[in-house]
């Protein structure tokens, strides 16, 4: 009787033991689960390539055991691929069937993108708002692209690549440059020049009636071999705004100086909005060659350099 006891004693506490490991196993999550993490699972992914990487990023506390308990819960050869949120710690068993579901547990990131936005501006928002966002690769795949990504308001999904955010962003601009096709087409200039203009614009006024007179102003200067002269470019390759830049930085040859060059600087200095874009092939036509905006706003245009240094003293001193 003691000898049987003494069995079930020791069956019941192997019992307790095998109990317990279970329950660690498959219903107490890892003690380092990455809680507020988000989870990639790439396209074309293996049940045993993924829970290994559970398991090395402390989702799991097996693999073994959560390619089993996986298996059984769905198809292994059908797991849905994405980024998986894991707002608090989950046991195996809450992965496992979130995994076979296919249960992301995300939405859509709503990111706005100003208008004059330079990429390397583009890229800080989307490493702001997109987990597991790889600006260096980004940037890499944007080079010598500035003016081409649209600003405008977007939607993405968390853990989005490149590629597909960049696909977002071309479809964006050829989209609204559809809407004025008629236009740059009427006025026989290539998109890159529209853009460049339009980008040194968007930075020089606020309206479209404004944007208009000083394209007709700017494309007039180009025409006539006269240096654009305007201090929109100083930001973009000095990265110091116009109140800093010196007489000195005025007389430093650059690409981008359009004190020193003639005609359009080597490329857009921002990416312009569709209005920008619009008053670049649309420009009000005129004899002007000066203008300057007063302290409340207003832009003044002159035919001769007496006349507009006659509003310098006029309109800011």
């Amino acid at each position: 009787m003691r000898d049987t006891f003494e069995r079930t004693l020791v069956d019941v506490a192997l019992l307790v033991l095998v109990g317990y490991g279970v329950y660690g196993l498959c219903f107490s999550p890892p003690i380092e689960f990455p809680a507020g993490a988000y989870i990639k699972v790439s396209a074309g992914s293996s049940l045993p390539e993924i829970a290994q990487s559970f398991k090395e990023r402390d989702v799991v506390r097996s693999a073994v055991l959560f390619r089993t308990v996986a298996r059984v819960l769905g198809d292994a050869n059908r797991i849905p691929a994405g980024e998986y949120f894991f707002p608090t710690r989950e046991n195996m068993l809450s992965v496992a069937m979130r995994l076979m579901s296919g249960d992301f547990q995300t939405t859509v990131i709503k990111i706005t993108v100003p208008e004059g936005t330079t990429n390397l501006k583009v890229a800080s928002i989307l490493a702001i708002n997109l987990p597991n966002f790889n600006k260096p690769d980004f940037l890499s795949a944007v080079e010598g692209k500035e003016g081409y990504l649209f600003p405008d308001t977007y939607f993405f999904m968390p853990g989005e690549s490149t590629e597909a955010i960049l696909s977002v962003f071309n479809n964006g601009l050829r989209v609204h440059v559809l809407k004025i096709q008629k236009q740059i087409t009427a006025f026989g200039k290539p998109l890159g020049e529209v853009l460049t203009m339009a980008s040194i614009l968007e930075k020089e006024a606020s309206t479209l009636a404004d944007r208009q007179k000083i394209a007709g102003v700017l494309w007039h200067r180009i025409a006539i071999g006269m240096p654009l002269q305007v201090d929109a470019v100083f930001p973009y390759y000095l990265g110091r705004n116009t109140f800093e830049v010196t007489l000195e930085d005025l007389r430093t040859d650059h690409p981008y100086n359009t004190y020193t060059n003639k005609g359009l600087p080597p490329g857009p200095i921002g990416n312009p909005g569709l209005d920008s874009m619009l008053a670049a092939v649309t420009p009000v036509k005129s004899n002007y060659i000066y203008f300057l905006s007063d302290l409340d706003g207003n832009f003044h245009f002159c035919t001769t350099y007496e006349c507009h240094l006659a509003n310098k003293r006029k309109y800011l001193d």
